[in-house]
């Protein structure tokens, strides 16, 4: 959704060179055209995630624009409901997001249990603290009936322990919500960060369940 990023998670390769400029809304839907022309004949896009590079709630006109282009008839075709919108966190376009009436899916992107750990790894969340994130991505399930997905980069040594899963398990019960564990992809520019193995994934994977 965007030329870069401006967000600075310490983790991602998106954010290096900083923020360019915003996508146009055509722009935006252009990307999911071009795969089209990639796909065998009779095959079509029939899902979408707007998920960096970018912040789609810092471009949220043209994503708007763009998502109900995707979605009408005479566009793409593609169901609100295949639809899935990515933010690192930025409440006010949570809120403003649920009061869109689409039904299309909101993802968190997570990454911490708690404010320290959120706070460094994720500049963002000194501006929008993990408590505000949770409640506004709460209002968004009550309002839209939408289960939440929260995604939680799994980065070894940092965020992985036995400790983390049982903070994220009792800071999202009782919500609608669905967990999306992601072993970090190295980046060049990250190298203090490291992927767990397989194995540790699944052992986390069990803690959460647990």
């Amino acid at each position: 959704t965007q030329v870069g990023c401006r967000m600075g998670c310490t983790f991602c390769a998106s954010t290096v060179g900083g923020l360019v400029r915003n996508l146009t809304a055509g722009e935006i839907v252009d990307q999911v055209i071009m795969m089209q022309k990639c796909l065998p004949p009779g095959q079509r896009i029939s899902s979408v995630v707007l998920m960096g590079s970018g912040e789609p709630m810092e471009n949220y006109d043209n994503v708007l624009k763009a998502i109900r282009l995707m979605h009408d008839p005479a566009g793409l075709n593609i169901g609100y409901r295949h639809i899935t919108l990515s933010t690192s966190g930025l409440v006010p376009g949570i809120r403003r997001l649920a009061d869109e009436n689409l039904p299309i899916t909101l993802a968190v992107s997570l990454h911490a249990p708690n404010n320290e750990l959120r706070s460094q790894l994720m500049p963002v969340n000194r501006l929008f603290p993990l408590e505000q994130v949770i409640d506004a991505a709460r209002e968004y399930a009550e309002k839209t009936g939408r289960r939440v997905t929260y995604e939680y980069l799994l980065i070894q040594g940092v965020n992985d322990q036995r400790e983390h899963a049982l903070e994220l398990a009792s800071l999202l019960k009782g919500s609608l919500a669905h967990v999306n564990l992601i072993p970090l992809n190295p980046v060049a520019e990250r190298p203090q960060y490291r992927r767990p193995s397989r194995e540790h994934v699944v052992q986390f994977r069990n803690w959460l369940e647990e």
